[in-house]
């Protein structure tokens, strides 16, 4: 059972396992575990408890599709909601945790999130600012090229690639916003 102090039920022999894996065994001397001395049984972990106390489930929560019940201890600060939420919920309620759909439709739900956000934003006072919130601003009179050429930095690699990342999708929407208004107001 998982999330006990106990360990699960019988395990398959050396023999049994090093049949049916090729190479099993590799680290089977105990001088190549550090962790051999803990693994031996009757070892005082220091737990009070046999299966910890399960946390209150205020409402529905994700869980990942290999396991039967939730974690004993569990997040609640970020609710799903929107349609984020929506793909988030499909993702874990349709894929394993082992399958790349299930990290593409959590990656797409937090890109819908983003873009929601920015959306939401334009709304308020004080809308989002794609140029200060990069930072390029801060960079001003400090030496902006000389702090990027010949000191060894790393990004240099995919500096390029910045700006459209940053800027790209705020384009996008403009052209997308202008060519919408031009048709309606054709019409």
């Amino acid at each position: 059972m998982p999330y006990t102090s106990e360990k699960p039920g019988t395990r398959p022999t050396a023999e049994e396992l090093r049949a049916r894996i090729p190479g099993w065994g590799a680290d089977l001397d105990p001088a190549d575990r550090p962790a051999f001395p803990r693994e031996q049984p009757g070892i005082i972990t220091g737990a009070h408890w046999d299966l910890p106390p399960q946390q209150p489930n205020p409402g529905r929560r994700e869980r990942s599709v290999e396991h039967l019940r939730l974690t004993p201890v569990f997040g609640t600060a970020q609710p799903l909601r929107g349609v984020a939420g929506v793909i988030r919920r499909y993702a874990y309620d349709t894929y394993s945790e082992g399958q790349t759909a299930h990290w593409l439709l959590l990656i797409l739900g937090d890109r819908v999130d983003a873009m929601t956000a920015h959306l939401k934003s334009f709304a308020t006072l004080r809308p989002d600012n794609p140029i200060a919130e990069s930072g390029i601003l801060g960079e001003r009179g400090r030496r902006p090229l000389a702090s990027r050429v010949g000191r060894g930095r790393i990004d240099l690699k995919h500096a390029w690639l910045d700006p459209i990342l940053v800027l790209g999708p705020w384009v996008l929407t403009a052209v997308v916003t202008i060519r919408t208004l031009r048709r309606i107001a054709r019409r």
